[in-house]
């Protein structure tokens, strides 16, 4: 087992995003960070992504957010998954915009934790917040 909590996070999302084609192939997202108890990914808003208003789908900003959670809260090699999660929308994803969502650990209680994640676009405009309630499961994402 890796000694270092910041290596064991970087191998951990690396080895989740290798394979997670969702976030990676389907939306198109990058893995900016993921560190112990954190995570940064982002994503651009492309035509497919509209809505029929011609704004950023909710659902595919909540993907983001949601795909940034399990980065952050799975960071410590310790398998986990969303108990329940909420979103808050504040201003439209638009064609071209580049969203970026930062997740952070608030607290970890045993098996359940709570992260909030901010999603921002290229201007620093808040687009929305999210917040998660994960639970750990059994099993490690890298083999110990």
């Amino acid at each position: 087992m890796m000694s270092d909590p910041q290596a064991l996070a970087q191998k951990v999302g690396e080895t989740m995003f290798a394979v997670d084609v969702a976030s990676k192939d389907t939306m198109g997202m990058e893995l900016l960070a993921c560190e112990p108890g954190r995570a940064a990914m982002r994503m651009t808003v492309k035509a497919l992504h509209l809505n029929g208003h011609q704004i950023c789908h909710g659902g595919f900003i909540f993907t983001l957010a949601d795909s940034t959670f399990a980065f952050a809260c799975n960071s410590y090699n310790k398998n986990a998954v969303a108990a329940g999660c909420s979103i808050e929308f504040l201003k439209p994803g638009k064609l071209g915009d580049v969203l970026t969502c930062e997740g952070i650990e608030q607290t970890l209680s045993g098996r359940h934790g709570i992260y909030d994640m901010k999603v921002t676009n290229q201007h620093g405009d808040v687009i929305a917040m999210f917040r998660g309630k994960s639970a750990q499961i059994a099993g490690t994402v890298v083999p110990e």
